[in-house]
């Protein structure tokens, strides 16, 4: 019976702990008063991947750190900033996964062309196995012909 109780007060606890372990939701979000720094600031949002969510930009992510960075690009466009410094700045803080579409540098070029050159190998690998098989044998000499026709007569005489 104790033990019953025991449980019973572990799963009270851990029901009633656990909301107030959750993150707690994201401050509203405040747009800019110019519709034109607006309007570049949803799709920068756009181009933007969240970085908890990972598959989500941030414009459709509910995550808090998404709020946080929808607030960081509408205080960098007001303050002037252009799109390129606004993304450079955002790489520089979080790397270039932050980006759906990273920049093209050689640390990227896997990301960029790895896929490429998998399907060109994949081909390369299809090419020399179709050959390997296309190869055909060589016929048979007349002597060989009549040695084997002396051993199938042999086993069928047997």
């Amino acid at each position: 019976m104790r033990r019953a109780a025991a449980l019973f007060a572990a799963a009270l606890l851990a029901s009633t702990a656990a909301p107030a372990l959750a993150e707690p939701p994201p401050a509203p979000d405040r747009p800019l008063t110019d519709p034109a720094q607006e309007a570049r600031a949803r799709a920068l949002f756009g181009d933007i991947r969240c970085v908890v969510c990972q598959h989500e930009s941030i414009a459709d992510s509910p995550a808090g750190i998404a709020a946080d960075l929808r607030g960081l690009v509408r205080e960098q466009i007001a303050a002037g900033k252009t799109d390129d410094e606004i993304k450079d700045d955002l790489i520089r803080r979080y790397g270039d996964y932050v980006l759906f579409q990273p920049p093209v540098r050689i640390g990227t070029w896997l990301l960029w062309f790895g896929p490429f050159a998998l399907a060109a190998g994949a081909g390369v690998v299809l090419v020399l196995r179709a050959r390997r098989r296309g190869t055909a044998e060589a016929a048979l000499t007349a002597e060989e012909e009549r040695a084997l026709a002396e051993l199938t007569a042999d086993d069928e005489n047997a």
